[in-house]
């Protein structure tokens, strides 16, 4: 293993050249051998997975709204409960317990759009969520970061920063996902400031703010507005933030998570709306028990924008996986995730509500137990249907940590499904019925001109894949994958330039955080 790499600012930018000019798979190849897709849009053509029949999703959605009826939520927020009472349902003040009856829920749950978009500052980054539309989100909130060189140890804000670079620089990305890693070396209280300021100079991506408060969602929306720049009325019509919010499972909903739901619903920005229900921890050890309090708790949710602001863009969230029973600990990429996924893709289309997965494994490193869970979750979420794959890239050790090679790995996999996902042409020139006939019998096709018309772009070429034989790739060194993911990663660093923005933006930006901090630490929240 060699020593700890400077890896800072950019340095240059890789200047790819396209490979077979008009053919669809055109490919951007960066400098130092980084063979990427270019950044794209995707959209999924294959129909969804759906494990459950049409009765069995009706008798889970229909087992979720009796568990609001009859057992409810306990909600520690106050506006939550002044509005479900506002709207009729039952509330009792005593043990903060809130029961809605089903017609509300279904009534206010079908006032969110099926389909919404969202703004990047770059406008050709710009995403659309629902219908068929897929996108790629890296992982957000990891306390603890690591690489093969300096290890596992807390989140910073030097790391904060590069893996906010590398977002930048990974094409198949289409979204930050709300801070790779923790800052822990700032201030808790202030530290949202310093991110989305990263986030906002550093990328020109979509990305997630905090949801924690609702002064962390007022911090990010007043930031957007200064970034993008636009209006917080034009930001109302077409929305720019989005974050997760998690309710406790099972069955509660707490004040942080409260106050930044209604922020953002208030101002039209969009929610992804997640429980977190492991089976035989915080749900039922069944899966369709599972499922049904998933259900119950996301509709609540869901409900819950369309009450503070009807139309407010909202997605449906699954995180439905197990524990391991003889620990205790959550495990991910099993069998009963993938098909969580698939069912959980079916209930939010039962709603017609955009729907959010993620690609997770428990594995403590980098290494085959990581790519082959992380390979379950992929599939299970994709062919599940899902819009926003949260955690697409990045996610160690159960959420915990952000590994630096882990998110080149999970990139290399985002761009085996993304080319997947593209069609079979089947044109006369495709078909190659006179490349057959010019080779005949027992031939072969390398030289052919239908071969070397299309040998640059005929095939899927990896960024972190290397297909060599065994004695050209000892001779080479007898480089693994995860230290070709490292040798990436600082590669792409060393290519990175922070994308242009107005000097006075900037300035403003900085001065909105000084501004700020000032008024945070004196108490002004």
């Amino acid at each position: 293993m060699s020593e700890v790499e400077t890896v800072g600012p950019a340095r240059r930018e890789g200047r790819g050249r396209d490979a077979g000019g008009k053919a669809r798979r055109e490919r951007r190849s960066s400098g130092g051998g980084i063979h990427q897709l270019p950044f794209k849009t995707l959209r999924n053509p294959f129909k969804p997975v759906e494990i459950l029949s049409a009765d069995q999703i009706e008798a889970i959605h229909e087992a979720s709204l009796d568990l609001l009826e009859t057992v409810g939520l306990e909600v520690l927020h106050g506006e939550t409960l002044d509005i479900f009472e506002r709207a009729g349902a039952k509330v009792d003040r005593s043990t903060l317990r809130i029961r809605p009856d089903r017609g509300l829920i279904l009534e206010a749950v079908a006032k969110a759009p099926a389909e919404f978009s969202l703004r990047a500052r770059n406008p050709e980054r710009d995403l659309v969520i629902g219908g068929d539309h897929l996108v790629f989100d890296a992982t957000g909130g990891p306390a603890f970061v690591s690489d093969l060189d300096r290890g596992r140890r807390a989140g910073n804000e030097a790391d904060m920063k590069d893996y906010i670079r590398l977002v930048h620089m990974l094409n198949v990305l289409h979204q930050e996902g709300g801070t790779g890693v923790e800052p822990t070396d700032l201030p808790a209280e202030t530290r949202h400031l310093d991110v989305y300021e990263s986030i906002l100079t550093l990328t020109d991506k979509s990305w997630h703010c905090w949801g924690i408060g609702a002064f962390r969602v007022r911090d990010a929306i007043e930031m957007a507005c200064i970034a993008y720049p636009t209006t917080r009325e034009e930001l109302m019509e077409r929305p720019a933030v989005i974050t997760i919010i998690n309710s406790n499972s099972p069955m509660k909903f707490d004040g942080p998570m409260g106050e930044g739901l209604c922020e953002l619903a208030r101002n039209g920005q969009a929610t992804v709306v997640t429980p977190f229900t492991l089976c035989g921890a915080m749900s039922p050890v069944t899966l369709a028990g599972a499922l049904a309090q998933q259900n119950a708790e996301a509709l609540f949710m869901a409900a819950l924008t369309q009450l503070v602001r009807p139309g407010a863009p909202v997605v449906y969230g699954g995180f439905t996986s197990n524990v391991d029973m003889r620990s205790g600990a959550p495990a991910f990429g099993t069998p009963e995730y993938t098909r969580a996924a698939f069912a959980s893709g079916q209930l939010a289309r039962r709603c017609k509500l955009p729907y959010r997965s993620s690609n997770v494994n428990a594995s403590n490193t980098v290494d085959v137990q990581a790519a082959y869970e992380s390979s379950m979750s992929l599939w299970g979420t994709i062919l599940g249907g899902v819009n926003l794959l949260a955690h697409a890239a990045g996610w160690l050790e159960g959420g915990l940590t952000a590994s630096y090679e882990k998110l080149i790995l999970d990139c290399e996999m985002l761009q085996l499904m993304r080319e997947t996902l593209m069609p079979i042409p089947t044109d006369k020139a495709s078909l190659g019925l006179d490349a057959i006939a010019e080779v005949g019998p027992g031939g072969h096709f390398f030289g052919v001109g239908h071969t070397l018309e299309r040998f640059e772009t005929a095939f899927y070429r990896p960024m972190l894949s290397d297909w060599r034989n065994f004695e050209t790739w000892t001779d080479a060194g007898a480089v693994d994958g995860t230290r070709r993911a490292n040798a990436i990663w600082k590669e792409l660093l060393r290519q990175y330039q922070e994308p242009a923005m107005d000097p006075a933006i900037r300035e403003e930006l900085a001065a909105y955080v000084a501004r700020r901090k000032k008024e945070i630490e004196s108490g002004k929240y």
